[in-house]
């Protein structure tokens, strides 16, 4: 799906708008500073929208899912929970941070934007009939994005209202792990090694599809996104690093809709219920801990492959079962 200029020039205006409108509301008549039980229950506090921010840059490209830490970090913050607020305070604050989680994906992608510009760039002059390797590119990541535009939009209340808690999440990363680990071993065991296979320019638009239908599962908060999408592109013939560089490409258009999608229908209610500043320190962190992310990534990846993540998920999903078990969260 592509945005015409005049409707990329609108959504960029709205947005800004929107922004503006929040400034306006923060510098408006206040004749008192709002009470300690106004401020918990209704207000993101710095260190809260920075410690989302940092979580969301570290987990959005690596294959631990961003949205289930995220999840895990609001609960043990407790936002949206304050015992003083009433019941439709409470759910406001936690809508409102729950898009507020998903709009600082903004700064994880601003990041793959400027780490990979060679391949945007590629892909813009494919755009315009300049280069024929960039234009399969661009055609690749867009058969890949389809399924998930689709299945997102007829299916997105229902996801929000049966999967969004702990136990799915908990679930997805322990599948997740296993899923990893069993795909590592697999890949060793036919190929000697996780890093040979085709590059990104044997990627075919089939191959894409397949990859895009394995990302839908990722609308499992906790699966990762970035997690089916890699095996994903292994499973059809990519190797590791092209795996990962795909990924990434098809995320910044995934989560540049999704990011968009949110903030035009939540955005306004986002930025009534928080303040303005928290936001936007967490989106900038959010963009420096996603470029030493994905840097990390890359790197990490290049010597040792996937397995480390695998145990990483089945040790958090014990952790996180053995926390609501026991009654602490």
């Amino acid at each position: 799906m592509r945005l015409g200029k005049s409707r990329l020039f609108n959504l960029i205006a709205t947005l800004l708008l929107l922004f503006t409108s929040s400034i306006g509301t923060a510098s408006g008549d206040q004749t008192a500073p709002p009470t300690v039980i106004e401020q918990d229950a209704a207000a993101m506090t710095v260190v809260q929208a920075m410690i989302l921010g940092v979580v969301e840059g570290l987990t959005e490209y690596l294959p631990v899912s961003s949205t289930g830490h995220l999840l895990l970090a609001e609960r043990l913050m407790g936002i949206g929970d304050s015992p003083s607020a009433s019941a439709e305070e409470q759910q406001r604050t936690k809508d409102a941070a729950d898009a507020y989680t998903i709009c600082i994906q903004a700064g994880a992608i601003i990041a793959v934007l400027g780490l990979y510009f060679r391949r945007v760039r590629q892909m813009l002059k494919g755009l315009i009939g300049r280069e024929p390797d960039g234009s399969r590119l661009l055609a690749n990541v867009a058969a890949g994005f389809i399924p998930a535009a689709i299945i997102g939009l007829l299916f997105n209340k229902i996801i929000k209202a049966c999967l969004f808690g702990p136990w799915p999440v908990v679930a997805a990363w322990f599948v997740g792990g296993v899923a990893i680990l069993a795909v590592n071993w697999r890949n060793r065991k036919t190929r000697g090694h996780t890093h040979e296979g085709l590059s990104l320019e044997d990627l075919t638009w089939r191959m894409a599809l397949v990859i895009g239908f394995a990302q839908c599962i990722a609308m499992w908060p906790g699966v990762s996104r970035s997690l089916v999408t890699i095996v994903g592109g292994m499973m059809v013939g990519l190797s590791l690093s092209a795996a990962v560089e795909y990924s990434f490409l098809l995320g910044v258009v995934t989560l540049g809709a999704a990011t968009a999608y949110d903030a035009l229908k939540h955005g306004q209610m986002m930025l009534q219920t928080f303040d303005l500043p928290p936001l936007a320190i967490g989106l900038l962190l959010a963009f420096i801990s996603a470029v030493a992310s994905v840097k990390w990534m890359v790197s990490y990846l290049n010597r040792h492959g996937l397995a480390v993540f695998g145990y990483y998920r089945i040790a958090i999903a014990l952790a996180t079962s053995a926390w609501i078990v026991t009654g602490t969260q």
